[in-house]
């Protein structure tokens, strides 16, 4: 697979693999399907797999660990804290304390079975804690060998500058897909201008951009996109018109909404690395052949002035949610 330099000393696959929804998020995990997905993911050419310790919480580090016992040396790890949950809930709260830091960095590398975590994020900032703070004491995870790289998740502008003039900041992660393209405003140009890579969360829209969605879709117990303002029938009817604009080009390019999706991201440049997740081998493949997938000047184009006249209905995640977003 193609391979994209994120930033400077870290080369990953164009594509890599968000593992979030092998915990959690959208129903029952099955650990022996996650392995095989990993397995796939990896012949396939994908070296980059997203995780963090609030996903289960603990559990997707574990299973990963378990994948990366024989397999270290050929996969590059991202991970995540500071958001802090119970098992069971989905309230949170936000810690990027030193002390927390910390602990949380030794117990995923103990999770995982590493002894270097290639790219440490912070998941959420936490308004009590000044962000200068937080990368001193990341910084000294990096002297002391624990951590490779420093990323930040879903902040702004500003705080990516202030960060990044206290250690290098190498990634950026934040949600980015045709229906959701605010980091096009101030934060990728940043990004561009520090030369920090983008991660791309969520390109598939939770998987609205590639059609499966009505009005009438019943989602199974213990999948989050249920109470999500954008997948609310209402607003999922207001919301349709943007994933048949996809679908028409994709009919037209004889290939699937999920890979029309997946290349206009890629198109976007070569510093961006989308990370769609799943825990089915066919989705898998699918995303993987998006590779494959040439859009023209002028379809990219016409795909962004089509969806830029429709308005997105809801909100990206309820109250709850939005905690820490844009920090």
């Amino acid at each position: 697979m193609q391979q994209r330099q994120l930033t400077k000393n870290l080369q990953v696959s164009a594509l890599g693999l968000g593992c979030m929804g092998m915990s959690e998020f959208y129903g029952p995990r099955d650990d022996a399907a996650s392995l095989r997905v990993l397995e796939q993911a990896l012949d396939s050419g994908i070296n980059f797999f997203d995780t963090a310790d609030m996903y289960g919480p603990y559990h997707n580090e574990e299973i990963i660990g378990r994948f990366l016992a024989s397999r270290r040396q050929q996969i590059k790890i991202a991970t995540k804290f500071g958001i802090v949950r119970q098992p069971g809930e989905y309230r949170r709260h936000i810690d990027n304390s030193a002390d927390y830091a910390r602990r949380s960095c030794e117990a995923s590398l103990r999770r995982l079975g590493i002894e270097q975590i290639d790219l440490y994020y912070v998941h959420r900032l936490d308004s009590a804690t000044p962000v200068e703070e937080t990368m001193e004491t990341l910084a000294q995870l990096v002297r002391e060998g624990k951590i490779a790289h420093i990323g930040l998740c879903e902040v702004s502008a500003a705080t990516l500058k202030r960060a990044h003039a206290v250690h290098p900041v190498a990634a950026l992660q934040t949600e980015y897909s045709l229906w959701t393209r605010e980091v096009e405003n101030a934060v990728l140009p940043t990004c561009r201008e520090l030369g920090i890579g983008l991660v791309a969360y969520s390109p598939l829209g939770r998987g609205f951009l590639t059609g499966r969605f009505q009005p009438t879709t019943t989602f199974a117990p213990g999948d989050f996109r249920a109470s999500l303002p954008r997948f609310q029938p209402e607003n999922i009817a207001r919301n349709r018109p943007l994933a048949e604009v996809i679908a028409a080009l994709a009919a037209e390019k004889a290939c699937t909404a999920a890979q029309i999706t997946l290349a206009w991201l890629l198109a976007q440049g070569e510093d961006i690395i989308p990370i769609p997740g799943t825990c089915n081998p066919l989705h898998l493949q699918e995303n993987a052949a998006a590779l494959r997938v040439t859009l023209s000047p002028q379809e990219l184009t016409a795909l962004r002035e089509a969806v830029t006249a429709l308005p997105v209905a809801g909100e990206r995640y309820t109250a709850e949610g939005m905690k820490g977003l844009d920090a």
